[in-house]
């Protein structure tokens, strides 16, 4: 097995967001070390003032019944996820500096939920060894 599971977080699209989530709570419960690196226009949906993600026009059929399934198991939000991730195991959340330099952004703009603002060189010599997953 990798030394851990490195997350490459691109997407802004909403259901890209529950895979992120529920990746990183299972490896979280295994104890399986999690680093996740924020880019793209993901990033807004890591900072204080994010907005909601939106699904896809592919996706829109099935998001209310997802949604409805959703609601009925009392799950909780990709970011409520994520939260208690962290809380269960060794979960890091990255925001890549250049993207978010790019936008204007600071570290304090992001949410208490990032980690740190680095770069992709940081990243990489973190997780050396670990298994990556692109989203």
């Amino acid at each position: 097995m990798s030394k851990g599971l490195a997350i490459i977080m691109f997407s802004g699209e909403a259901e890209k967001f529950i895979p992120l989530a529920a990746l990183t709570q299972t490896a979280a419960n295994l104890g399986v070390p999690v680093k996740i690196f924020v880019s793209g226009y993901a990033t807004l949906y890591f900072t204080k003032n994010k907005p909601e993600p939106k699904f896809t026009k592919e996706f829109e059929e099935y998001a209310p019944k997802l949604l409805e399934g959703m609601q009925k198991l009392n799950m909780p939000s990709w970011y409520d996820i994520l939260k208690e991730a962290k809380e269960t195991g060794e979960v890091k959340i990255y925001v890549c500096s250049l993207t978010a330099q790019a936008m204007g952004l600071k570290k304090e703009d992001l949410d208490p939920i990032v980690d740190d603002m680095v770069g992709a060189t940081f990243f990489m010599m973190e997780t050396d060894g670990y298994q990556v997953i692109f989203i």
